[in-house]
């Protein structure tokens, strides 16, 4: 018997008739002996429809009511679950994150879990029921409701296998698992059995979207075997683990890119101590997020300063970098919001050489100019121009042979 903690998004609890096949499932898991402990989202498109009615009364709602709106959309969900269980004739307790309880700062709509009291869930898991719990919220010190964000009810799911010390958290979504790239650009591209916590980091900070990163890192730092499942068609769908020295990785394990990135470059900057702080600190302080950074340094002593940004902040931050290049008497400032960044990833490049070469030539064989690059230990990213994006990752997904199943 083992004890498993389940996660359905909104596409999975979209329609009573979805909810109703949940239950269903859950009721086969628990057939065979598992205990079970179920953290559910809003049905689609709930939470969207919630803040589009905040937004009709105030443009700018207070945080604390608007986590009090957002969620009862979860609310809704743990409910109309645990009436269709019932309706099957199976015992289900549902439980708000305050009720369970999933302590969480004072953050209102990005709050971070601090300590969850796993007593009720044990109770009722004891007596043979199943536990639904409402993702995505929790609540502060003095009681207040609060939310954790985009993608929070995977966090959620987290950290209740993380305190309920769960064999595994498995997050049932609308893909079957984590794929070397994404299916619609190479058809070839294959679903992975396994893949390491780092990895999936790298890859969802990336572009991928299948899981949020603040799950991921949770399951990394409190080891939890998490596996990505479809809810509409059976499989084994991709573990993602610590990684296993035992096991011999593959050198590449994914392609991963970003369409929405934006390039900005300052040139002829006087180059002294502190000029990286000076063109960068009013970027930060709008809050704007910065990726990739390259700085060259002439033989005129000055410097050419480039970065990227996500393409939604680049009209803000070039007017920012143009009232920072006059005073610093910057030569010129240059923006390009076409372009695209595409990364290989793979813990595998720790013990072999040769990759960004493999990648780089790829690129050239294909006329695809590079206009930056980034790396890390287990990661290589390039800036190309946005018009060979599919280009880029089709020839890369076959130059490591990634369709080829391991």
């Amino acid at each position: 018997m083992a004890l498993i903690v389940q996660k359905y998004g909104g596409t999975s609890v979209g329609t009573v008739e979805r909810i109703q096949e949940v239950a269903k499932k859950l009721i086969k898991h628990q057939n065979e002996g598992h205990n079970l402990v179920v953290v559910v989202s809003a049905m689609s498109g709930e939470t969207n429809r919630l803040l589009s009615l905040a937004n009709e009364i105030n443009d700018r709602p207070h945080g604390r009511e608007l986590d009090v709106l957002l969620s009862t959309g979860e609310q809704v969900t743990i409910a109309l679950l645990c009436m269709a269980l019932e309706q099957f004739g199976v015992h289900a307790n549902s439980y708000t994150g305050g009720q369970v309880k999933i302590l969480t700062d004072n953050t209102h709509n990005k709050a971070r879990i601090m300590e969850i009291d796993d007593n009720k869930i044990r109770t009722d898991l004891a007596k043979g029921r199943i536990v639904v719990v409402a993702g995505f919220q929790g609540c502060d010190k003095q009681g207040n409701i609060t939310t954790l964000g985009r993608g929070g009810s995977d966090t959620t799911a987290v950290a209740l296998a993380a305190a309920l010390k769960a064999d595994e958290c498995q997050i049932f979504t609308d893909v079957d698992g984590v794929y070397t790239t994404d299916p619609r650009v190479v058809s070839e591209a294959r679903r992975l059995d396994h893949i390491t916590y780092e990895e999936m980091l790298e890859m969802a900070s990336l572009g991928a979207k299948v899981l949020q990163i603040r799950s991921v890192e949770f399951a990394r730092n409190y080891n939890v075997a998490l596996r990505v499942l479809s809810s509409f068609t059976e499989g084994g769908g991709t573990l993602i683990t610590a990684e296993d020295p035992k096991m011999e990785q593959a050198v590449i394990s994914g392609i991963a890119f970003n369409r929405d990135e934006a390039k900005l470059t300052v040139l002829g900057v006087p180059d002294h101590p502190g000029i990286a702080s000076q063109i960068l600190g009013p970027i930060a302080k709008e809050n704007i997020e910065v990726d990739m950074i390259i700085q060259n340094t002439g033989s005129d002593s000055t410097t050419d300063f480039t970065f990227t940004v996500h393409r939604n902040d680049y009209q803000a931050a070039l007017k920012i970098l143009t009232k920072t290049a006059e005073s610093l008497g910057a030569r010129e400032v240059a923006g390009d919001d076409k372009i695209t960044k595409v990364s290989v990833v793979g813990v595998g490049m720790r013990s072999h050489a040769g990759i960004a070469n493999t990648m780089f030539e790829t690129l050239a064989n294909e006329a695809i100019n590079i206009c930056m690059i980034s790396t890390s230990e287990i990661k290589i990213s390039v800036v190309v121009d946005e018009k060979y994006l599919e280009l880029a990752v089709r020839a890369l997904h076959n130059a490591f042979n990634l369709e080829q199943i391991s």
